[in-house]
């Protein structure tokens, strides 16, 4: 008997440390970021992976890597290769792969980044065809950075004709394909060279939002700013998640991970976006940067001068798979106007 006891015991004892094993078990998702944790990407993708925990009560979490897995034009390949389970990236740093996402990058589409952001989650899922541009990937959410401003470091730029004979550094995507229409001369390059490219007069100006003055630390270089109501162009982004992690999932945690997609991750990069581009037009007029605001003239011209963009992008999206193009984009202004609201 006093065995057989202790085999019991011992069975008993192996049951509870297997139970609390299973108790104390995580999933631990890889979490990369390109940009400096000060950024508020690396900062906001911290939030989301803040409520994966909590949503989950600690049963999943985020392990954020120090640094980024890949070079900024090579994050979404090492997401959808496995290199780390979740990250985010502009679509137009890697050209010809991404160009539905294009819609999102048009001139003068919005002052914020929420409701463009909003509306571009609410529009895109809603159309295969832009899952259908991200193989191997979960998208968690799409959005867009704020408005698009021309920074340079020689003049003030009043017309189009001012833009001519300077550099400057484009981030890739339809903004390369604006500034072209315009005559500007442009480089593709990911931001994060932005400080090197400029300080050392490789490049006299750059395509940013406000907050881009401060994150990447070109306060005392940049010396001139020429905004545009409405914005001259946006950049779009897709926050995403390698797809056979995804699929390895519990049905559990899939709900808890989709509920923290789409329109909620959409919301929560565009506001936290337009908290920084506040106070980056805050610093830049502390800093001495000397702002233009583009009058009705110089606006009309860069209308008039992209216009053929966007019939190009429409039948290149029909071309592509997007039935319908033309009403996409028309819906996608409505979601804007409503997202505004």
């Amino acid at each position: 008997m006093g065995i057989k006891r202790s085999v019991l015991a011992f069975a008993a004892s192996v049951a509870t440390l297997f139970a609390a094993a299973g108790a104390q078990a995580q999933t631990v998702l890889t979490a990369s970021s390109w940009l400096p944790p000060t950024h508020v990407l690396s900062q906001t993708q911290a939030k989301w992976c803040e409520a994966l925990a909590a949503e989950s009560g600690g049963k999943m979490r985020c392990n954020i890597l120090p640094r980024g897995v890949a070079p900024p034009p090579g994050t979404y390949d090492a997401v959808r290769n496995g290199l780390a389970d979740i990250s985010f990236t502009v679509h137009g740093y890697t050209p010809s792969r991404f160009l539905l996402t294009q819609m999102a990058e048009l001139p003068f589409l919005g002052n914020l980044s929420e409701p463009i952001s909003v509306a571009f989650q609410r529009v895109s899922s809603k159309h295969p065809a832009f899952a259908a541009e991200h193989p191997g990937v979960k998208m968690l959410g799409m959005f867009v950075h704020g408005p698009g401003i021309v920074f340079n470091t020689k003049r003030a730029i009043t017309k189009t004709e001012d833009m001519q004979g300077l550099k400057f550094r484009v981030g890739g995507g339809m903004v390369n394909d604006t500034a072209k229409a315009l005559g500007m001369n442009v480089t593709l390059k990911p931001a994060t060279e932005a400080f090197e490219l400029l300080s050392t007069g490789v490049m006299d100006g750059t395509l940013f939002t406000a907050e881009s003055i401060e994150g990447f630390k070109i306060d005392k270089i940049i010396r001139h700013a020429t905004t545009f109501p409405g914005g001259l162009y946006n950049t779009s982004f897709v926050f995403m998640m390698n797809a056979d992690r995804y699929a390895k999932l519990s049905a559990d945690e899939k709900k808890i991970v989709d509920k923290l997609s789409g329109e909620y991750a959409a919301r929560l990069f565009g506001r936290a976006w337009d908290n920084v581009d506040r106070r980056g037009m805050a610093y830049m007029q502390v800093s001495g940067v000397q702002f233009t605001k583009a009058d009705a003239k110089f606006v009309a011209d860069v209308k008039s001068k992209t216009a053929p963009l966007e019939q190009k992008w429409i039948k290149d999206s029909e071309a592509k798979g997007l039935v319908g193009a033309s009403k996409v984009l028309a819906e996608f202004r409505a979601e804007i106007a409503k997202a505004e609201k």
